[in-house]
C-alpha cells in the first residue's frame, strides 16, 4: 500500500509538472516573461508583486507553481531515500527529478536575469529556451520512470539491448531534436506573427526573413520524419519484444503520432493561436512520455528477446553448409529484384518533375541522379530487411522464402536489424544532404508505411493487405519528385495514385501463382479466403481504374500531351487485354504472363510519359 501510495505521489507530479510547463507556455506566448522585471526570485522589487498588473500576476503564478513543483521533488527524492535501498532504480530515477528540477529553476532564473523573455529575439534566447526544452524533457523522462518503476514495473536493462535498444535511444534524441525545433518555431510564431496564412508562407520562404521565421518552414518536416521514426521503431519494439504494455504504448504512439500532425497542421493554418500552441505542447509531452514507456517496456528485464532467436539444430546444420555470410546475402536482404521497378519510378518521376534537370553538362543534376538512386535503394532495402526479420517465422514455412538468409539465420535476426537501421538512417541522411529534407522525409514515410501498416498491421489480418499497404510502393515517385522541385505539384500525386491503383492489378496475379504457399501459412491473401475467380474479377476492376488514373494528367489539367495519350492507350488496351484473358480461363500461364507484363506497363507508362513531358518542356 506504501509503494502504492509513492507511485501515485509520482504519477501525480508528473500530471502536475505537465499543467506548469503548458502554463510557462503561456507566459511565454502572453509576452508576459519580464512581468517581474529582471528580479529573481522575487517578482519585482517589492517582496509583494503588485498582482493586479497582468503580465506580472501571469508570471508570478508561473514561479509560484514552479517553486512547488521543487519542494514537492525535494519530497519524492527523500520519500524514495527512505523508501528503497542505495543504487536502487526508482532512488536514481527520483534524484533525477530532483537534479533536473533544481536545473529548470536554474535555466528559469537566466531567462529572467539575462532578458531573454517576452520580445528578444536574439539567437542566445533560441539557445536558451532549446536548452530549457531538453531539461524539461528530461525532468519528464525520470518522473515517468520514477512513477513507472515504483509502480512494480520491471526495471531497465542497460546491456545487451541490441538494435532495438539503440533505435530507442536514437528515437529519444531525435524528440529531443524535435522538441527543439518546435520551440524555436513557438517563438517565431510568437515574435514574428503573420497576418494571414499567405504572408506567412511568403515569410518562411524569404531569403531575408528574420532566422526565426525561417527556421519555422523546417519543423512540420522534422516533425514528421520523427513522428514517422517513433512510430517505426515503437511497432517494432512490440513486435520483437511482445508484451501487453509494449503493444498498448505502441498503439498509444500511433495515435498519438496522427493527433499531433493534425493538430501541427491545424496550428499552422490557424497561425498559431495561444490556445492551439499550448495543445500542442501538450501533446508533444504526451509523445514523449510515450517514448519513455514504450522504452521502458521493451527494454525491461522479462521482456521477450525474440530478434535473438535461440539457434535449433536445424539452422546450426544449414548454417555451417552455408558458411559465413557474404556481401551477397546482405544484398539478399534488400531484395533487389523487388527495388528494382521503385528506383525506375523514381528516377523517371524526377525527369518528369524537371527533364532538363541533367542537361547542359550539369554535374551537380548526374550527381543528385545517382545518390538519389542510391538513397532510394537503401531506404527501400531498408524496408524489405526488416520485413524478413519480422516475417521470418512464415518465411521458413513458405517453399520461395525458406532459404533466406533470415530464415537459415546465416544472417543473425540481430544482425539484420543493425543492417537495415544503418541502410534507413544512411539514405535519410543522404537524400537530406544531397537533395532536401522532403526527399528524405518521403523515403521514410514509404519505408515506416510499409513495415508498420502493412507487414505488422494488414498482411496477417485482412485480404486488403494489399490494397492499403500497397501504397508503400507508391511512394517513391514523390521521392524523385521532391529530389528535383522540393515540392510536392498535383501531377506527382497522379504518379502516386497511378501505382497505388496498378499495385493490386500486379499483385494479385502474383498471388494466383503462389496460392498454395499463402495459404499454407495462414496469410489471407484474396485467392486464398475469396478464391481465384473473386481475385480475377478484382484484378479486371483495378486493371479499368488504373486506366482511367493514367489518363488523368491529360484529360483534367492538361499536364501531358499526346504523345503520353497515345502511349497509354496503347498500354492500357494491352493490360485490359491481359485482364480479359485470364477471367476467360484462370490458368497459370495467364497469371504469369499478366504478372510480368503489369511490369513493363509501369516502367514503359513513366517512360513514356518521361519523353513527352521532354517534348513539351
Amino acid at each position: 500500500m506504501r509503494r502504492l501510495s509513492f507511485s501515485g505521489f509520482a504519477w501525480g507530479l508528473l500530471v502536475y509538472n505537465l499543467a506548469v510547463i503548458v502554463w510557462g507556455a503561456f507566459v511565454r506566448a502572453s509576452f508576459s516573461g519580464d512581468g517581474c522585471g529582471a528580479h529573481w526570485p522575487n517578482c519585482g522589487a517589492a517582496v509583494l508583486p503588485n498582482l493586479q498588473h497582468r503580465p506580472m500576476l501571469i508570471e508570478f503564478v508561473h514561479r509560484a507553481s514552479s517553486g512547488l513543483v521543487l519542494v514537492l521533488a525535494g519530497i519524492l527524492f527523500v520519500w524514495a531515500l527512505k523508501r528503497y535501498p542505495r543504487n536502487h532504480p526508482v532512488r536514481l530515477a527520483a534524484l533525477g527529478v530532483w537534479l533536473f528540477t533544481v536545473s529548470e529553476a536554474i535555466l528559469g532564473a537566466i531567462l529572467v536575469l539575462y532578458k531573454l523573455v517576452a520580445h528578444n529575439p536574439s539567437i542566445y534566447r533560441a539557445a536558451a529556451i532549446s536548452l530549457h526544452l531538453t531539461n524539461t524533457f528530461l525532468l519528464l523522462a525520470a518522473l515517468t520512470l520514477t512513477a513507472w518503476w515504483a509502480a512494480g514495473n520491471p526495471f531497465v536493462r542497460l546491456s545487451r539491448q541490441g538494435a532495438l535498444g539503440s533505435a530507442l535511444l536514437l528515437g529519444a534524441v531525435a524528440t529531443l531534436i524535435l522538441g527543439v525545433s518546435g520551440a524555436i518555431t513557438a517563438l517565431g510564431d510568437m515574435l514574428f506573427p503573420a497576418a494571414t496564412f499567405l504572408q506567412g508562407l511568403h515569410d518562411d520562404l524569404s531569403p531575408t526573413a528574420h532566422f526565426l521565421v525561417r527556421l519555422r518552414l523546417f519543423h512540420p518536416l522534422i516533425a514528421t520524419s520523427v513522428g514517422l521514426y517513433l512510430v517505426l521503431v515503437s511497432g517494432l519494439a512490440s513486435h520483437l519484444r511482445p508484451s501487453e504494455n509494449s503493444r498498448l504504448f505502441a498503439r498509444l504512439m500511433g495515435v498519438a503520432f496522427v493527433a499531433e500532425m493534425a493538430l501541427g497542421i491545424v496550428n499552422y493554418f490557424l497561425r498559431a493561436p495561444v490556445w492551439m500552441q499550448l495543445v500542442h505542447l501538450l501533446f508533444a509531452d504526451a509523445v514523449w512520455i510515450i517514448l519513455v514507456l514504450v522504452s521502458a517496456s521493451a527494454l525491461a528485464d522479462n521482456a521477450l528477446q525474440v530478434e535473438t532467436i535461440p539457434s535449433e539444430p536445424e539452422f546450426e546444420r544449414q548454417r555451417a553448409e552455408l558458411g559465413a555470410a557474404t556481401w551477397r546475402d546482405y544484398v539478399a536482404l534488400t531484395k533487389p529484384r523487388v527495388i528494382s521497378l521503385l528506383l525506375f519510378t523514381t528516377i523517371a518521376a524526377m525527369f518528369i518533375a524537371k527533364p532538363d534537370f541533367v542537361s547542359h553538362g550539369s554535374w551537380h543534376g548526374v550527381a543528385l541522379l545517382i545518390v538519389v538512386g542510391i538513397g532510394g535503394y537503401m531506404a527501400a532495402g531498408a524496408a524489405n530487411a526488416i520485413n524478413m526479420v519480422i516475417d521470418r517465422d512464415i518465411d521458413g514455412l513458405m517453399k520461395r522464402t525458406s532459404r533466406r538468409p533470415t530464415v537459415t539465420q546465416q544472417i543473425p535476426s540481430t544482425t539484420a536489424l543493425w543492417f537495415s537501421f544503418g541502410l534507413a538512417g544512411g539514405s535519410f541522411a543522404l537524400l537530406w544532404s544531397a537533395a532536401n529534407l522532403l526527399t528524405a522525409m518521403l523515403a521514410l514515410a514509404g519505408l515506416v508505411f510499409y513495415v508498420i501498416v502493412y507487414t505488422m498491421l494488414l498482411k496477417r489480418r485482412t485480404w486488403h493487405n494489399i490494397v492499403i499497404g500497397g501504397a508503400a510502393g507508391a511512394f517513391p515517385p514523390l521521392v524523385g519528385w521532391a529530389a528535383v522541385t522540393g515540392n510536392l505539384s498535383v501531377l506527382a500525386w497522379y504518379l502516386f495514385a497511378i501505382i497505388f491503383v496498378w499495385t493490386p492489378v500486379h499483385f494479385w496475379a502474383l498471388a494466383l501463382l503462389l496460392k498454395d504457399d499463402y495459404a499454407s501459412v495462414g496469410i489471407p491473401m484474396l485467392p486464398v479466403v475469396r478464391g481465384e475467380r473473386a481475385t480475377v474479377i478484382q484484378i479486371g476492376a483495378y486493371a479499368v481504374l488504373t486506366a482511367l488514373v493514367s489518363l488523368l494528367p491529360f484529360f483534367v489539367r492538361h499536364e501531358v500531351g499526346l504523345f503520353y495519350l497515345i502511349g497509354a492507350l496503347a498500354l492500357n488496351g494491352a493490360l485490359l487485354l491481359q485482364s480479359l484473358r485470364l477471367y476467360q480461363k484462370i490458368e497459370r500461364p495467364r497469371a504469369s504472363s499478366l504478372f510480368h507484363y503489369s511490369m513493363l506497363y509501369l516502367a514503359l507508362l513513366f517512360l513514356v510519359m518521361a519523353v513527352d513531358r521532354a517534348i513539351h518542356a
